[in-house]
């Protein structure tokens, strides 16, 4: 018995491969699981079976940092309070019924998938979102974040991360979370421990003055906030420099590694990142940057590093939505002469090859099955405050 195989055909104003340059007008043809069987600049006039569209179709968005965890404090955390007042925040209100955590996943998951998003690197402290990452149609990566300031718990932090691990069925890695909730030993101690195999690294990094503050003089608000958390600082000392000099020497050689945020990122620092074989990846959160301190990074700098940037949401505690495009909006508007193509590039591949779904994901190419998205109401070519997002595939 003979079975046919049902085909979707598309076409759009252009359609952006990432592979290339833009095709104006040109085809897509998918089978009936969104796998690409072809990408034509072929233009056929009478085709009835071409779903034909104004706009652009893209890719499908790549969400490289998430904490889907914290689904629950949308609304909740005050905005604009600066990072510290923020995260305490977070730690007296994030508890809540695992009924509660668990439907505004759920809800945000879905949400997410809706608005064009294919795959997430997704922030975990817990296990509790094992079980719809397993189930959901969006391809997670998960980190299980490390917090630990005192260097002589260094290890057993990292076994309990490592007992966390082992709950998860889909990718995941252990990491750490930021410089100000870490020591240099933890580091170490996750620089040991990924020896050998692929374990994917995202690190919180220079999301406000206080940090580098903190590494360079060992002063600042951040003494107050150990202090009310009682939590140890005994083994730390100053740097003489900024936290991200600090630590990314004694990050592994051979790893991904997601520099988050950067809000306070200075050209100095930009320029460290050359001195380094590292498999180095900036990520940027817009929205959560304005969210909490009220500020964005200054983006011409990331022109210098030749890195490949991302785009993340981060958390709905930070945040007004997980959307990509969201995202995309605010960058095009503070970043000048950005061209579209770059900007997916941000959004689609460069998450992708940071989470190792490039294979299926990230770009439009026969063989792959990267979910494709609609963008209309496009200003002058470029994301506008208009532009609308329609999930073909």
């Amino acid at each position: 018995m003979k079975i046919e195989l049902f085909m979707r055909k598309f076409s759009a104003d252009l359609i952006y491969t990432l592979e290339g340059k833009a095709i104006p007008r040109g085809i897509l043809i998918t089978d009936d699981n969104g796998r690409i069987l072809n990408v034509t600049e072929e233009k056929v006039a009478f085709d009835p079976n071409i779903e034909r569209y104004k706009g652009v179709i893209v890719p499908g968005f790549i969400n490289a940092h998430c904490h889907l965890e914290l689904s629950h404090l949308h609304q909740k955390i005050k905005q604009k309070t600066g990072l510290i007042n923020f995260i305490k925040e977070v730690i007296f209100t994030r508890n809540s019924s695992e009924k509660e955590i668990i439907a505004a996943m759920e809800k945000q998951d879905q949400a997410m998938w809706d608005a064009g998003i294919v795959a997430v690197g997704d922030i975990s402290n817990q296990t509790i979102s094992a079980d719809l990452k397993s189930k959901s149609e969006i391809r997670y990566h998960t980190f299980i974040e490390m917090l630990g300031f005192d260097a002589n718990k260094a290890k057993e932090i990292l076994a309990d991360a490592i007992i966390k691990k082992d709950a998860f069925q889909t990718p995941v890695s252990i990491t750490v979370h930021a410089p100000y909730s870490i020591s240099k030993e933890l580091v170490k101690q996750l620089k040991d421990y990924c020896k050998g195999f692929d374990n994917k690294i995202t690190i919180h990094n220079q999301e406000c003055d206080e940090e580098d503050e903190l590494y360079k003089t060992r002063s600042g608000p951040f003494l107050q906030f150990y202090k009310d958390l009682n939590i140890n600082t005994e083994t730390f000392t100053s740097q003489s420099k900024s936290s991200l000099q600090a630590i990314l020497p004694f990050m592994p050689k051979n790893q991904n590694i997601l520099l988050v945020h950067n809000t306070y990122t200075c050209l100095k620092d930009v320029y460290f990142t050359k001195r380094f074989e590292k498999n180095i990846y900036w990520c940027f959160c817009p929205n959560a940057n304005l969210y909490i301190e009220d500020k964005l990074p200054a983006y011409e700098f990331f022109k210098h590093s030749e890195l490949p940037i991302t785009i993340g949401t981060d958390s709905l505690a930070s945040n007004h939505t997980l959307s990509i495009l969201d995202e995309m909006k605010i960058l095009q508007k503070n970043i000048l002469n950005l061209p579209l193509n770059e900007l997916l590039k941000w959004a689609c591949i460069n998450g992708a090859k940071f989470l190792g779904f490039d294979a299926d994901l990230g770009s439009i190419a026969v063989g792959k099955k990267p979910g494709l998205n609609l963008l209309t109401d496009l200003d002058h070519g470029l994301i506008g405050e208009n532009t609308k997002i329609t999930k073909l595939i």
